[in-house]
């Protein structure tokens, strides 16, 4: 600090050379480090800019995903680097304003007297114009809620009437000629690269009303049952926390996700007398109607990430990934507890997650030999600790395999066309359903239903009244919006969707072909081709159906026509593809089980 003092003293004392007079040689001082500071000022702006060019689209993704912080820090990520957004770059400015700051307060001669009452005021009110400056014309201040805007405002003036209390006469001039310059400075920038020009107002303010209409509408339900939820949270921890010698524990994040546990607890349940403790964060999870005294639920949300670090059981059982990379932690009060991760998915964990997701688990459930092939070329390539891979397989499709086989098989006149597109951005009921559609419908060569995921249904009907009316005049086509069976997908002769994993459930459930649509790739790690394999999502992709880019959906009616009739596509091959990328077919919930009960007896030993 000593070096910088003397450095900026060698810049006043020329200034004060040029100018002679001290005051003026503070103005030009100032004036200086400004111009200096100019081009980090000028890609301050542009940045700013981009951000607020994004909040369109960010806010779309909160009002979308709305409750799902996960998925919306997910899909926010992948905004930014889309955009190349730097969201610490605004940052830069404030650190070198108090680096150049705390050189003036060395630069300056100590023996000047401290400021008198008018400094303070002139800091605080210089203080305060920048802020109102701000508040008003700054691009990104200027979007800020008003507690956050004055707040802001409140702490700056409060600070400059500090500074200026306590500092020379010369620091605190300096304070106030900074913070008019910098107003000055930004209605500068404003004017030469125009916010205006780069960023829809309109859809600004349409976004923000949307997604204030579906907060409100969530402050309304929370506010109904928040007591009555919060009562019921600290009971099951309580509870949770009281029960000692825990052998073994389920998380679940919501509602429908029992699914991917149901064969393993069953086994578990109808195999031992053992207690399973199953958490999840969803109250109006499926799994409270379930409760018996083998089979513990507990309800907590809030305060998972404290219950997570106090975890006292042998083994915790979970398909949440980035364990220990995000709010979810290991167990600070034992090490010795083996966390097993359960796949939701057939898809590639190599692909489909954020690099080392899975780093933090001692022991994965693989569905296939492609499985172990990446995890273990992961472990090598990055250096991180090998797993226990445990040959497994994918209850979820053993127990549509069963649930089918229960019912009689359908002939189909004409063939049956079932669209069930993915969530991800991009899907192809925003992108492509319409050209899907024109393709099919006309003639009536085939049924086709439209089995849109629950997640749009709940968050656009509009657009999907719209999609029924567009198409209501066609006697071949179906809307469905009722998830209460599985008939449809079970009945279906051809699946049509993007990257969705209802693909593979679908095929290997049914035996029969899905046709894609070339949406863009899913992809959250994009350092996936470092391991030099083929995912399991692009590698079966076109094994099991055929791909159709968005630019080609005229060509989907003909693609479906030889899902139907190549040899290729039939049941024989497909089954062939099943017996390839699934261990334990018909029986993987059991291997689970069975590995879960070897290891409790193991650790009672």
């Amino acid at each position: 600090m000593e070096l910088l003092g003397r450095f900026f003293g060698a810049i006043l004392n020329w200034c004060s050379g040029l100018t002679g007079n001290f005051w003026w040689a503070i103005v030009l001082f100032t004036l200086i480090t400004k111009i200096i500071m100019l081009p980090i000022s000028v890609m301050v702006q542009k940045n700013s800019i981009k951000m607020v060019r994004m909040y369109p689209e960010m806010n779309g993704i909160k009002a979308k995903f709305f409750g799902n912080k996960d998925r919306i820090s997910e899909e926010q990520y992948n905004l930014y680097k889309r955009e190349n957004y730097h969201p610490m770059f605004d940052l830069i400015p404030t650190i070198l304003q108090l680096v150049i700051l705390m050189g003036v307060v060395k630069a300056i001669p100590t023996d000047t007297e401290r400021s008198s009452i008018i400094f303070p005021i002139g800091a605080a009110l210089s203080s305060l114009v920048m802020c109102l400056a701000q508040n008003r014309s700054n691009v990104l201040q200027s979007e800020q809620g008003k507690a956050n805007k004055w707040g802001t405002l409140i702490f700056s003036v409060a600070l400059s009437l500090y500074l200026g209390i306590f500092v020379s006469k010369g620091v605190a001039f300096y304070w106030i000629c900074s913070n008019l310059m910098a107003t000055a400075q930004m209605y500068l920038l404003n004017i030469c690269i125009n916010p205006k020009k780069y960023i829809d107002y309109e859809a600004l303010e349409e976004s923000r009303q949307e997604l204030e209409k579906v907060t409100r509408m969530s402050a309304s339900t929370k506010k109904k049952r928040s007591r009555e939820l919060i009562a019921r949270e600290k009971a099951d921890y309580k509870r949770f926390l009281g029960f000692e010698n825990k052998q073994i524990v389920f998380y679940s994040e919501k509602n429908g996700f029992y699914k991917y546990f149901r064969g393993i607890i069953e086994a578990i349940l109808r195999k031992t007398d053992v207690i399973i403790h199953y958490i999840s964060s969803d109250p109006n999870d499926e799994i409270f109607s379930m409760e018996s005294e083998n089979f513990r639920t507990y309800y907590i949300e809030e305060k998972l990430m404290v219950l997570m670090m106090r975890m006292d059981a042998d083994i915790v059982v979970m398909t949440t990934p980035d364990l220990q990379n995000y709010y979810i932690k290991r167990s600070m009060v034992r090490d010795d507890i083996e966390y097993i991760y359960v796949d939701h998915a057939m898809n590639s964990v190599n692909l489909t997650y954020h690099k080392g997701a899975l780093d933090n688990f001692d022991t994965i459930f693989i569905p296939n030999e492609l499985t172990r092939e990446e995890i273990r070329a992961a472990e090598k390539l990055y250096g991180t600790k090998e797993k226990k891979l445990v040959e497994y397989g994918y209850a979820l499709i053993d127990g549509m395999i069963a649930d089918r086989s229960t019912q009689l098989p359908v002939k189909n006149d004409p063939p049956v066309i079932l669209v069930a597109p993915s969530w991800q951005e991009d899907n192809i009921m925003d992108s492509s359903i319409e050209g899907i559609l024109l393709s099919l419908l006309p003639g009536e060569k085939y049924q086709v239903i439209v089995r849109p995921h629950p997640q749009y249904v709940r968050h656009f009907p509009e657009k999907l009244e719209e999609l029924g009316k567009r198409f209501s005049q066609y006697p071949n086509f179906t809307l469905q919006t009722d998830f209460s069976s599985n008939s449809t997908v079970f009945n279906a002769d051809v699946l049509v969707t993007d990257w969705s994993g209802i693909a593979y459930e679908y095929s290997f459930t049914t035996l029969k072909p899905c046709l894609f649509i070339n949406t863009p790739m899913k992809i959250m790690n994009p350092d996936y081709q470092e391991l030099n394999i083929v995912p399991f999502d692009v590698r079966v992709r076109d094994q099991i159906g055929i791909s159709v880019n968005t630019d080609a959906l005229d060509q989907v009616s003909g693609a479906a026509d030889r899902l139907l009739h190549e040899e290729i596509f039939s049941e024989n091959s497909i089954r062939a593809l099943r017996e390839q990328y699934l261990f334990n077919i018909g029986s993987s919930a059991n291997a689970g089980a069975d590995y879960i009960i070897h290891r409790l007896i193991e650790k009672l030993k």
